[in-house]
């Protein structure tokens, strides 16, 4: 086990190291789930909607389904909010020093991707459902951000997928 602690952390109380906890695999993966959160509800907040003239009232690109565009940003801000927690969690990791405080934080962080790598499955096959029945707004408008929030549903599986499997590559290595 090379002196690490359980679940793979080192010793409580041991200095921190900002490059060491920058390079961690699971550290780079969850920043990309942050970045990628963001450029979901971003793209859609910004330019996911448009004033339809003949109902008066904002309607979601996304064959003017409002569940749509709800749905893309609701999953992106969670994931954004959830990234953040994950990476103070990561970071608060090598602080716990109870066994148990860590099983269920890694536990708890395990579930939390697989459910969201799934949700975001989801939300993918939606937006790109409901994109492709959608008629294409007048001068083209919203376009690239709402196939940019397509693509990047898409990237998020494997980006929740990849830090679900790193998690369980760093559990079994922490435990031989």
């Amino acid at each position: 086990m090379d002196g690490g602690g359980a679940y793979g952390g080192g010793k409580a109380g041991a200095p921190f190291d900002p490059i060491q906890f920058v390079q961690r695999p699971q550290v780079i993966l969850r920043a990309v789930c942050l970045l990628f959160a963001i450029i979901v509800f971003g793209c859609i907040s910004s330019q996911g909607y448009y004033f339809d003239h003949e109902e008066k009232k904002e309607v979601c690109l996304y064959n003017k389904d409002n569940n749509a565009c709800n749905y893309g940003v609701g999953i992106g801000v969670i994931a954004f909010l959830a990234s953040i927690g994950f990476l103070v969690g990561e970071f608060m990791f090598e602080q716990m020093s109870s066994v148990k405080t860590r099983k269920h934080y890694v536990l708890g962080d395990l579930g939390f991707s697989g459910f969201w790598a799934f949700l975001y499955f989801v939300g993918f096959c939606y937006l790109a459902n409901q994109w492709s029945r959608a008629e294409t707004p007048q001068g083209g408008y919203g376009v690239n951000n709402v196939q940019a929030a397509i693509a990047f549903s898409f990237f998020s599986i494997f980006t929740w997928v990849c830090y679900n499997m790193c998690m369980r590559i760093f559990i079994n290595n922490s435990q031989s």
